[in-house]
Formats: C-alpha cells, sequence, structure tokens
C-alpha cells in the first residue's frame, strides 16, 4: 500500500451523523474525502430490516446449493470470509445446525456476486440515495452476519471505491485507526452502528475493525460506489 498524505483525517475527531442530507450535500462533504460518517435515515423503504435473517439466508442459499451443479459453481466463485469460524465454504456456514448457532459465537461474510440471488435480494433494499448521481454502481454486494463477541480483525481493504454498510439487524462496534504514517497526526476513533443506519468509510485508507456488541444477530450489507 502506498503512503497516502495525513489531510484526510488530521482534523477528524469523530464519525459524524446526519440525516436527510442530500446528494449533493454528501458529495461535498463526504463522498471522496475520506471523512467518515453515519447516515441515520439512509434506508427508507427497505424491506431488509422485516426480511433478512439468518433464516432467511439459509432458505435462499441452500435452495440453490441444492440445485444445479452450474448453481453451486456460481456461488463458489464468490468470496467467502470464515473470520474465527471453522466453516470451509458459504455452504457450511448457512447449514450449521440449531446446537452450533447456540454453543459459542459466530461471525463470517461473503461476496453476492452471483446475479440470480443478487436480484432477490435487492427486492430488499436499494442503493442508498445520499450516494452522488454519477458515482459508480458495484454489481457486487457484500453480506456479514454473526453473534456477539466477534467480528472481523483489525484490517485495511484493497478495494478500487470507498464503501457504504448497512447495518439492518443488531449493532456492531466499529474501531478506526489512521495508516501508520499518520498515527501521530489523526485520531482513533470508535463508534456503534445501530439497525437503519448506514457507515460510509474509506476502507482502503482506514484501518478498521468490527464487534458485535447486541444480543440479537447482526446482519450488515454493503457495496462500493
Amino acid at each position: 500500500r502506498p503512503p497516502v498524505d495525513c489531510d484526510f483525517c488530521r482534523d477528524v475527531r469523530q464519525v459524524d451523523i446526519v440525516q436527510h442530507i442530500s446528494p449533493q450535500d454528501f458529495e461535498s462533504t463526504y463522498a471522496y474525502s475520506g471523512r467518515p460518517v453515519i447516515v441515520k435515515d439512509g434506508q427508507a423503504n427497505w424491506t431488509a430490516t422485516d426480511v433478512f435473517s439468518y433464516e432467511f439466508f439459509s432458505e435462499l442459499y441452500t435452495k440453490e446449493f441444492g440445485g444445479s451443479s452450474s448453481a453451486r459453481s456460481r456461488h463458489q466463485r464468490c468470496q467467502f470470509f470464515p473470520y474465527k469460524t471453522e466453516f470451509r465454504s458459504l455452504d457450511q456456514a448457512l447449514t450449521m445446525g440449531e446446537r452450533r448457532k447456540s454453543e459459542r459465537p459466530w461471525y463470517f461474510g461473503w461476496s453476492n456476486c452471483d446475479s440470480q440471488t443478487a436480484d432477490v435480494l435487492r427486492r430488499h433494499y436499494s442503493r442508498p440515495d445520499f450516494l452522488p448521481e454519477r458515482s459508480e454502481s458495484s454489481p457486487t454486494d457484500w453480506i456479514f452476519m454473526g453473534t456477539s463477541g466477534l467480528g472481523a480483525h483489525m484490517h485495511v481493504d484493497h478495494v478500487s471505491l470507498p464503501s457504504w454498510q448497512a447495518q439492518i439487524r443488531g449493532e456492531k462496534l466499529w474501531s478506526l485507526e489512521p495508516p501508520p504514517e499518520c498515527f501521530y497526526q489523526c485520531q482513533s476513533m470508535e463508534i456503534t452502528v445501530q439497525p437503519g443506519d448506514t457507515i460510509v468509510l474509506d476502507t482502503n485508507i482506514w484501518y478498521h475493525k468490527t464487534s458485535v456488541v447486541s444480543e440479537d444477530v447482526s446482519i450488515t450489507i454493503g457495496s462500493e460506489y
């Protein structure tokens, strides 16, 4: 990773929280500045909050896995992140028994790179309307799901664009750290993202880790823009 100019974080003391923000105001202040923000009303008219659950994803993907070999092959091309679990595939993660679900924490994520499954999921959410109209729309979405006590380790991403991540259920604590070259010029921050919140962050420059902090299962979905 090449060094970055620390101007992006030098004056950032907290993660801003906004609502009713227009695409124009979002673009001028947050979209490409590297300044993290939580948008409180970015999931208006979504049905994902009422529909998405472990059981929903398990049924959806089990139906796909149980179908043709071509369907299984499509999903195997998508990325899967087991984090600190024993699961080797999304198939294993979404077919764990009730005993495994309750006996110890679990957390995993995957990219939804299959267009047929994406069509089903996107009936329940849409591209956040505060994003700039000229920004890109990635065909790949990311889903992260898990229980209290686990999450993603501290890391920085290597993706093409900034990201948004919508908290559908549960609560997740985000810990943000500036890159090493900015350690003495910028601050570390923490913030809890709640259901209905959408956090927007350039994960290519902010080091970040997450931890589920709610009794309810945490479900988030996001993409690049």
